[in-house]
């Protein structure tokens, strides 16, 4: 089992790879949907370990647009992200709807405002001009990722 995770974690990172590569705004991506779908199949750790590699990918494609100490942030700030939307989602899975929602809410707010105030300090205040944008992006990552598990087989779902 454990050789079957590592050979999904590693898909699930070039999968990131390849979503590093439609931006929406520098380095704004579609990287974050297979670690969030990576972290709903292989559980929150797995998620982290996905989404910090995906973020890294999607700066290095884009040249570590915000300096590369930012993007060293931000990828913590991601598998912060990734571990507490796997997390929340586990804890409240019995109950679906409540299940989506709240993991969905607690991976946008993370990987939104959470991170940017993480980053103000360096990049100052400016850096808000992409709240709106990065939070839109997160949300569609996130619920792509959602519409994909719900449509999985039940013995995809959970290789926890």
């Amino acid at each position: 089992m454990k050789l079957r995770k590592l050979i999904l974690t590693a898909l699930f990172i070039a999968l990131s790879f390849v979503g590093a590569n439609f931006k929406m705004a520098g380095s704004i991506a579609f990287d974050s949907m297979p670690g969030f779908l990576g972290t709903l199949i292989l559980g929150p750790l797995y998620g982290a370990v996905i989404g910090a590699a995906g973020h890294f990918l999607t700066a290095a494609t884009s040249g570590f647009y915000l300096t590369l100490p930012v993007h060293i942030i931000l990828m913590i700030a991601m598998a912060i992200t990734m571990y507490l939307f796997g997390l929340t989602y586990r804890i409240l899975e019995n109950k679906y709807s409540a299940a989506v929602i709240v993991s969905s809410i607690v991976a946008v707010v993370i990987n939104g405002p959470v991170a940017i105030f993480m980053i103000i300090p360096i990049l100052g205040k400016s850096i808000l001009a992409m709240l709106p944008i990065l939070s839109l992006v997160a949300f569609l990552n996130v619920a792509v990722a959602h519409i994909c598990y719900k449509f999985l087989p039940n013995k995809y779902k959970t290789l926890d």
